[in-house]
């Protein structure tokens, strides 16, 4: 599971890669800087296994990871192949979450590639060329679906009418993820078609340092113009972000953000709510070996969670032992929560929650 930041050229993709991943990817002040996308593999921020690991004291502490791609800027008539259009498109098709970085900052000495800062209309850009794309896509599976639905096939008749709702939204500029469909209908026939405007998205405000934390008008703008978009936004100083990334000390960074009137950097926010956009949760095991989170599904079962960590745990799944969270902490060990009764023996329909601590009992 990946997430792909996307942008114009020049808004801050690169340099907000650089923050989350801290793999250099070559940053300049010209579009197109970044040709072949670039991928991160970034840990997420959990205060969870701090505490896990402080009552634990393991030998080594393992946190859940994601998957970031910064790829190539896109500019007007990329559906068209335009600029680096048809690569960017590729790339993005490929991912599973869209981070869109909007410019919401002035600076005369930063070319904007269409001369003036207005994040709506960058934005708007961006749409059009994913909304043209999909369109595309659209318009050959209908014409296809619609010969077979002549004959009476019953499957392609159902077919044919999500098609013709998306095909009337993508013309009216309205991105798939916005079309209100059956579940049946997104989940046979649209999601197959891996629409470009159908992936969740997150926008990410990039600011100057004064508006770290309040935003400004830039931002305001943004929050109307998506107000009926299922999407969150994200206030971030990129540039501020790249600075404090580049400090040695735990302290230092501390006391830079404070002075910034921030709580934890922009950054580890960002990184969360990625890992929220990919519907990914967390679990985790601890012992006197490691502390370790591992990344599912928001809905898997125990056995599912159980073949993350290998493939034989899931084929020969028998049990898994289970604790919450909040339990662990109360009482301050395994041994401890087995003794007030808190350790729950589950089966292979448990859903796992987010937070569980688990062992899974397997024979292969």
């Amino acid at each position: 599971m990946k997430a792909g930041i996307v942008g114009l050229p020049n808004v801050g993709k690169s340099t907000l890669f650089n923050c989350l991943s801290n793999a250099k990817a070559q940053s300049a002040n010209f579009p197109f800087c970044t040709i072949e996308p670039n991928i991160g593999v970034v840990n997420v921020p959990d205060k969870r296994l701090e505490k896990l690991e402080e009552l634990v004291n393991p030998e080594r502490v393992l946190p859940a990871t994601v998957e970031i791609v910064d790829i190539a800027g896109l500019v007007r008539g990329a559906s068209k192949g335009e600029g680096l259009g048809n690569q960017f498109l590729g790339n993005i098709r490929e991912t599973d979450a869209i981070i869109h970085v909007l410019r919401c900052f002035d600076n005369d000495n930063i070319i904007h590639v269409d001369t003036t800062v207005d994040p709506i209309r960058d934005k708007e850009t961006i749409d059009i060329e994913l909304q043209l794309k999909d369109l595309e896509t659209v318009d050959k599976k209908l014409e296809k679906v619609k010969r077979t639905a002549k004959t009476g096939n019953k499957e392609a008749q159902k077919e044919e009418i999500a098609l013709t709702k998306v095909k009337k939204a993508l013309e009216a500029a309205i991105s798939v993820r916005a079309v209100e469909l059956t579940s049946e209908e997104r989940e046979d026939f649209i999601k197959p078609l891996q629409l470009l405007t159908d992936k969740p998205i997150l926008y990410v405000c990039n600011v100057d340092e004064a508006s770290a934390k309040d935003g400004n008008a830039y931002v305001e703008s943004v929050k109307k113009a998506i107000a009926n978009e299922d999407a969150e936004v994200i206030i971030l100083a990129v540039a501020t972000e790249a600075d404090i990334t580049e400090l040695d000390s735990y302290e230092e960074r501390e006391m830079f953000l404070d002075d910034l009137g921030l709580d934890e950097a922009g950054a580890s926010k960002l990184i969360r709510a990625a890992y929220k956009l990919l519907n990914l949760q967390t679990y985790f095991t601890a012992g006197v070996k490691e502390v370790r989170a591992w990344t599912i599904l928001v809905g898997n079962t125990a056995p599912q969670a159980a073949g993350v960590i290998h493939t034989d745990f899931e084929k020969g799944f028998i049990r898994a032992e289970v604790m919450k969270y909040a339990d662990f902490v109360e009482y301050g060990s395994e041994a401890k929560v087995k003794e007030a009764g808190k350790l729950s023996i589950e089966g292979k329909e448990y859903v796992v929650q987010d937070g569980d601590v688990m062992h899974f009992r397997f024979n292969v």
